[in-house]
């Protein structure tokens, strides 16, 4: 029951390869400059991946938007969790 609560749905949208392609950068370019490897921004635009805090605020950083210009929660994600919360016992 614990590895529920844990677990995370994909349910992100991002645009991180929209707004790198809207600059011409390359994935290369794109990782050098936020700290991370081509492979996981790859990775982060197959949707395979969902960035940590620290990364999609870098994203922010390097873009010059907030981090919701970047990534938005699915309508079906938020559903599921109001779905969670309601079925979570008191004091969780």
């Amino acid at each position: 029951m614990m590895e529920r609560w844990l677990y995370m749905e994909p349910g992100i949208l991002n645009r991180v390869k929209e707004l790198r392609n809207a600059r011409g950068w390359t994935q290369e370019q794109l990782a050098k400059a936020v700290g991370v490897s081509r492979q996981s921004i790859n990775s982060i635009e197959r949707d395979r991946y969902v960035p940590s805090l620290q990364l999609a605020l870098n994203f922010a950083k390097v873009f010059g938007c907030s981090t919701d210009q970047i990534f938005a929660l699915e309508k079906q994600s938020l559903e599921n969790e109001n779905e969670l919360a309601n079925s979570r016992p008191a004091g969780r």
